[in-house]
């Protein structure tokens, strides 16, 4: 049956404080008209996601369209590092993979610039839809097919190792404890569940991790795609089809019914699936107590809101509500 939504004032597709194409220095909006063959007339900067570097939609003179995405090393490390993971990324992704193919790069000392295919699309409609889930869930499931076993020189870290902190994050929950039904008294329980996330996470897929809303495209061609693919990890093929899950389940739809039909979850132990759960949601909720960046005023929002979103989905889950 539906879920009750979880209510937000989150404005979707506007959360991000992002560098606009007049911010960028000349020398480096010479080099991106150069890169895209003419001299650009707009940008349109992309208003969604959490972090602060350029992302624009550029039209240059001669009609072409081209998203580009840019950070300065100096004054943006973390976001230009990130960059640069990607563009390491996308360029050893196959050609099977559900993400925009990256056209050019430059990095260097002062600046990591990225020329991504432009792709005519729009992201899933909030509150979410289902055909727009329906639409995702297919792509989820053809990528895990396709990404198993992990390709050849893209070298993610485990999900196991790279989680592996993940656990310790119920005991700073319990620090600062958000006043959320059941909690108080399930946390133990909780805290126990995504202890054993080793036992069921591991795998041989790459699998994205950070797949929401905001990081996807249904293009006009009928794909979807992935986009950010900054830091893919090696695990379950599952993983990503349950973590697509959070944001439809805050929006009301019935996700447990989805996952009972779909080919990837439909066989798994409930358990598992409440697992990852609890170990998603001690992050959501530990991050969403911490200081508010001045680059990303809605980030914290998100993650309190996708906290509750993953306790409730879970509590309900384990028969705690």
């Amino acid at each position: 049956m539906p879920a009750a939504p979880v209510p937000t004032t989150i404005p979707h597709g506007r959360t991000a404080r992002r560098l606009e194409w007049s911010h960028l220095p000349p020398q480096i909006r010479a080099l991106i008209s150069r890169r895209c063959g003419s001299p650009v007339v707009d940008a349109a900067s992309q208003g969604a996601g959490f972090t602060p570097g350029f992302a624009s939609v550029l039209t240059c003179e001669d009609g072409s369209r081209h998203f580009v995405k840019a950070a300065s090393v100096r004054a943006q490390r973390m976001f230009a590092e990130a960059y640069r993971e990607e563009a390491r990324k996308l360029a050893l992704l196959p050609p099977t993979a559900p993400a925009p193919r990256l056209l050019w790069s430059l990095a260097d000392e002062d600046w990591v610039v990225l020329g991504i295919e432009h792709v005519d699309s729009r992201p899933p409609r909030r509150p979410w839809q289902v055909a727009d889930l329906a639409a995702c869930l297919a792509m989820t499931e053809q990528m895990a097919d396709g990404l198993t076993p992990a390709p050849a020189g893209v070298d993610g870290e485990s999900f196991v190792a790279e989680f592996a902190d993940w656990p310790a994050y119920w005991e700073k929950v319990r620090a600062d404890l958000p006043d959320l039904p059941g909690l108080a008294e399930h946390l133990d329980d909780a805290a126990a569940l995504a202890a054993r996330f080793a036992e069921v996470a591991d795998g041989t897929t790459l699998v994205h991790t950070d797949i929401r809303d905001d990081n996807l495209l249904l293009a006009a061609d009928g794909r979807v795609l992935l986009c950010d693919w900054n830091w893919p990890v090696v695990g379950a093929a599952w993983l990503d089809t349950v973590f697509l899950m959070i944001g439809p389940r805050g929006d009301g739809l019935d996700v447990d019914a989805v996952l009972a039909a779909a080919p990837l979850t439909r066989d798994l132990p409930a358990e598992s699936i409440d697992v990852v759960i609890a170990l998603v949601t001690g992050y959501f909720l530990m991050s969403a107590a911490q200081p508010v960046p001045p680059t990303s005023p809605y980030i914290r929002d998100a993650q309190r809101w996708q906290g509750e979103v993953c306790w409730r989905w879970l509590a309900e889950r384990r028969g705690w509500l």
